[in-house]
Order: C-alpha cells, then structure tokens, then sequence
C-alpha cells in the first residue's frame, strides 16, 4: 500500500482549491492539492463575465458597499441563503479582489473622460471622475443595484486562475494532476484523507492528512444540456454522501443559465447583457420588457431563463434543426467594445457558429437558449467551511453548500466566492489542520484502499448486458426533461423512479476491456453510479419541495410558501446498499436574519405564502435601526447589533473606498 502523508490535503485544483491551499501553505503547512486536470485547465478557467466585489470606483458603481451587495445576496437568493455566510462574502469581496491585483490578474481599469455605453438599448455618454482613473471598473450583472463585477475582458476566470495558481506554485504548493479520489477516509466522525485512483498508471495510493479540503466544482454533467466541463460531474459531493456521514445541501438548487449558444451549449457570458445586449424574439423583438419591465434583460438568471421558455411557449420562438431558440444581440454595443470587451464571446460566435455578433442586423444575432449552468447545492457546510458531520472535511466552491447562493445565484458570486470562500475557508481549514494531528490507524487507511480496489475488480468482473454508457445518456435526457427548469409533481416521480432503476443497472453492466489502466469505460462504470445518486438527491429533493423558490421553480406549486419551506433541504445516503437517498430539513431562523423574507422584486407580487414571523422580525430590525440612527451609529455598528459575524485573520476589518466608507 502507497501511502502519501500531507498536513492539508486539496483535493480540486480550480480557483477555490488553489486558494485554499495558498492559505495553508503561507501558515508552514505541507500541503498537496490533487486535480482530474492539469490546474490551469480546471473549469474555473471558462468563466467569462467577471467577479462581484462592491468597489464602487467607476461612475455607475458609486456608492455601494458591502449593505447593497448583501441585499442583491439575499433577494437573488430568494430568502435561501445562510445570510451570515453571505454577510462573510460580501466584506471579503473586496480585499479578494484587491489581493488577485497584487497577484498579477490584469482588472480592466477606470479610464477618465467621456465613452459611449448601452443602457437599455439606447446609447448613453458616461464620464468619468479624474480621480478614479486607474481604479479597477466594474460593468452591470443581472440582479445588482450597481455596476459591480469587477472584469478582465471576457476572461476574467483564465486571468484569475493562471493568477492564484502561479501564486500557488510561488509558495511550493505541492500539486499533483490526473489524480481522481474514490472515496474519503474516515473514522469515528472524523475524515483524515482519501483513497486516490491515478489516471495514468490506474495505481490506487492512501493520502492521508490532517484536514482534507473539497474544492471539485459542480454537478452540471448530470444533465445532458450543460455550459459545464466534461469534468463537472459532481464526484466531489457523491464521495461525501457515500460516507454516510456527511449530508448534502440543497441538491434540487440548480441554476440554467440563459444564454448558451446553440447548438454547441458554450456559454455567452452574461457580460453581454451586462454591456448592453437585448434577447429577441423570432419577429426581432425585444421581449424582456413585456414580462420584467424594470430589470428587463438583468433580472436575476432564474427569472431571465424562466422567461425566455416562457415566450417560446407562446409561439414566439426561433425554429432551428436543434429545436426553438431566441437571439441574443449585441451588435447594438459596436464592434469596438466587442472586440476589446467580449472578444472570447465574438471567436465563439465565429468557430462554433460561423457568425460574428457585431456586424450589425440580423445576421450579427447569437442563438441563445437556457441550459444547465451551475449547482447551488453541495456539500452542507457550517460557516467556517467544516461539513456539519463529518469533522476535518472542509469544503469551499461550488462543491459546497456553503451557503451563500440559496435557491438562486446572482451572476459575479460563483467566480467571487472561489477566492473569497477559498481565502475564508482556507484559513479556517489552515487552523484546524494546525490543531490536528493524525491520529487514524494504518489498518483502517488498508481497509479503505482494499475497499476500493475490490470494488474495481468486481465491476470488470460484471457479466451483465446493460451498457453504462446508455445508462449515463438516459440518465443526462431523464434530468433534461423532467428534472429541469419547470417542474411537476408527475415528472418528477417519474425521474425519481426511473433514476432508482437506472442506479440498479449499473450492477448488471459490462465492462469490455479488463485492462484497471487507460480503461475509459471502466471510469464511466464507476463515476456513473455515483453521479445517478446526484441525480436522484437533485430529483428526490426537487419532489418533496412544493413550493417554488429562485431556480427551483413548481408549475403546480407557483408560489413562494414561506410559511412551510423556508428550510434548507439536507440529503444523506446512510447505507450502501440503499437505492434512494435520505431527505430531511434545516430551518432557516427568522428571528436572527438581518433581512426578514420579503417580496423579491421580480414578477407579480402575492406570489408569496408568508411567515408570521416576518413582519414580526422586519419590526425588530426597524427599531433597532432607527433607534441606533438617533444615536449617531454608523451603517456598520447597525449590521453588527442586527447579526454579527465572524471571519479569519484580519478580513474583518472595513474596507477602503475612494468614496464614503
């Protein structure tokens, strides 16, 4: 048995993973962090639009803080965050992004004087302060009150994560790819590690450590229609509920992002409508006003995607050989800004579709339709990052359920939240790994090796006549139709059903090669079971939930219901051989949010079911408020006597603007 000894062991080598690690390293930890892929491959790269930190230096950002992008948090939330955890985020936003600037990512800057912008389809002259030259800029995201995601170009992930990875490299971070975890070690409540599987050679090897840290992206493959990476396949949490220890959180939380391009499902980042970009219809026409008429295009993501199905349900679609699509035009912003600000967007267009999107009219217009785009749910976490179960194990990402998202995203906080979970979690992570020592016999790391390697020779040994492929396919289609963005009780059952028999074939498979190395289907026969119990957790939970909240949208449950799911899905798989997973609830606490569930802002009011003690709680918050106004406190004394937080090092300290504090 090849056992290899680590302080902190990462295992996830995109944005999260990689800061996390720089965290526990610069405190003289050893720490290894292991990767599917080469790290600056990792899907972190593929993020475009850009990060959300409330800056506030360009002229449309003036004026925000930490107050404002709390409040957009919540409400994109659609009341289903932890609102600590977001108040965490929000103030660590902007020293994150003024760490990546030291650490060489190229922000897009203030430039002084007069441009050009697109607001709202019309053309608008923006100055400049003079003193703000120089300042990292920002550019308008869908669900914010100000102009607050922070960008470079349309790469802003390749920038950020070549920056944080050279940084990692810098402090001797020891990083290992084409390594693939199995499974976790662990023993009396505790995770010490996990049993790894090399890509190249197929050998299985023990990394043992102090404190083990998840940081494996998303469940998004678990669908056929994805932006995600071929590696997104939600192995990180599936790992986690197989110790029958850990819960997941919110697994029927995904988000659909609304502007994939046709055919090909490559994202247009959302810095398209954000710069100025309008959807039509199949007439041409600007339909977003008809359903949102103040966000128009920015409305939050669930409410833009839900929209656009929506018109083409009511004919107004564009036909195509891959089914009805709507357009995306940014040909109005010119082709000057597109070339210098959505330049990536624009080869997209070009090598996947043979259109440039800035020559002007029709023939410029991007086919766009809603698909799979990120997983909210996750690994269920308390606010330092630690599983709720499971001590040791610490998660960070979009492999958590953290959770600052809740039942919706806002677009700029998943690439934020990378490092700034990444630089909050891993400090957290660092100190536990410190006060720590291994203390796990060397027999139960063989037991869990041994497992491992039975359980490989048992699936090349299967002598079945189910295709695990096949079954994967059905498996993508199944959570397409009936598990995606409108749902109903019926088809839900029907996923849920049929992802169980699905999860039973995949014992009755049959691997053809029965070669343990450079073997693709027996990595497929593997990993599929594990993501079928994803699936299942997403549909089951999806099932169970009637109501609708932010992504999670019921069309035989319309409303909002306050008063019996304001909770937090938990989901377990206690036992191995059980065929579907455990589902039970953590309530969210009223009486403590500093912002008490209120009408979100989007689509007609009274969608609501509401909680008595909302109004009871938004009393409280007023005279609490209004007494500390009287008494000369400022903005940050009010937040802190309405619910204080904590976070690590000296991230708690104000942060600094060129305008009022």
């Amino acid at each position: 048995m090849k056992i290899n000894y680590c302080d902190a062991l990462v295992i996830g080598g995109g944005l999260a993973g990689l800061r996390a690690a720089v965290a526990a390293q610069k405190k003289d930890l050893n720490t290894i962090v292991l990767s599917l892929v080469p790290v600056k491959r990792s899907h972190s790269a593929a993020a475009q639009g850009g990060m959300q930190a409330s800056l506030g230096n360009s002229k449309m950002s003036d004026g925000d803080n930490e107050d404002l992008h709390f409040a957009d948090t919540v409400k994109g939330s659609d009341w289903g965050c932890d609102q600590v955890v977001a108040r965490m985020f929000v103030h660590t936003a902007p020293k994150a992004i003024r760490e990546l600037a030291s650490w060489g990512v190229p922000w897009s800057r203030v430039k002084e004087g007069s441009r050009e912008a697109v607001i709202n389809a019309k053309k608008t002259t923006i100055t400049e302060d003079a003193d703000r030259h120089g300042l990292i800029t920002s550019r308008d995201f869908g669900g914010t009150k100000k102009w607050r995601t922070c960008y470079t170009a349309d790469a802003t992930g390749h920038t950020m994560l070549f920056g944080v990875a050279n940084e990692a490299l810098r402090h001797n971070v020891d990083i290992r790819d084409r390594k693939e975890a199995l499974s976790l070690i662990h023993e009396n409540g505790r995770c010490y590690g996990a049993i790894v599987r090399d890509l190249i050679t197929g050998e299985l090897e023990a990394y043992v450590a102090k404190g083990t840290c998840i940081a494996t992206g998303g469940y998004g493959r678990v669908f056929k229609q994805t932006t995600n990476a071929v590696i997104c396949e939600g192995i990180g949490a599936a790992i986690a509920l197989e110790t029958g220890v850990a819960t997941l959180g919110n697994m029927e939380a995904v988000q659909f992002h609304p502007t994939p391009i046709v055919p090909s499902g490559i994202l247009l980042t959302e810095g398209c409508r954000g710069d100025g970009g309008i959807l039509r219809d199949v007439d041409g026409h600007r339909f977003m006003p008809d359903y949102e008429p103040e966000k128009k295009e920015l409305a939050s993501r669930d409410v833009v995607s839900r929209r656009m199905i929506e018109h083409i349900r009511n004919g107004k679609g564009v036909p195509s050989p891959y089914g009805y699509h709507v357009w995306l035009d940014i040909s109005i912003l010119g082709r000057e800004h597109i070339e210098k600000n959505l330049r990536d967007v624009q080869e997209i267009c070009q090598i996947f579709n043979g259109i440039d999107p800035a020559d002007e009219g029709k023939k410029g217009w991007a086919p766009v339709l809603p698909m799979q785009h990120y997983s909210m749910g996750g690994i269920r976490t308390k606010p330092t990052g630690e599983s709720q179960n499971l001590n040791g194990l610490f998660v960070c990402g979009e492999a958590s359920c953290w959770d600052m998202h809740g039942f919706n995203r806002l677009g700029g906080n998943s690439v934020s939240e990378t490092v700034v979970a990444g630089m909050i979690v891993g400090n957290y992570f660092a100190d536990y790994c410190l006060s720590n020592d291994v203390t796990i016999p060397t027999r139960t790391v063989q037991n869990f090796l041994d497992k491992q390697d039975t359980y490989l020779n048992d699936i090349l040994a299967y002598e079945g006549s189910e295709d695990i492929f096949k079954i994967k396919n059905r498996m993508q289609l199944l959570m397409d139709e009936k598990v995606g963005i409108f749902r109903d009780g019926i088809r839900l059952q029907e996923a849920v059903t049929e992802l169980e028999d699905l999860l039973k074939k995949t014992k009755h498979i049959n691997v053809k090669s029965k070669e343990r190395a450079g073997n693709p289907e027996l990595e497929e026969a593997y990993r599929v079971p594990r993501m079928l119990k994803i699936a299942l957790c997403v549909a089951r939970g999806a099932l169970q939930r009637t109501e609708s909240r932010g992504a999670h949208y019921r069309e035989d449950f319309l409303k909002r219901d306050d008063a019996n799911w304001l909770n937090r899905t938990l989901t377990s798989w206690p036992n191995e051989s059980d065929t579907l997973p455990t589902i039970h609830y953590e309530p969210l606490d009223i009486m403590t949010m500093e912002m008490p569930p209120a009408f979100r802002g989007y689509g007609a009011k009274g969608m609501i079911i509401e909680n008595e003690l909302s109004e009871t709680r938004q009393a409280q918050v007023d005279e609490i408020t209004e007494k500390m106004q009287a008494e000369g406190k400022d903005r940050h004394q009010i937040q802190d006597a309405l619910m204080p937080f904590d976070l690590p090092m000296n991230y708690r300290e104000k942060n600094e603007r060129a305008g009022d504090l």
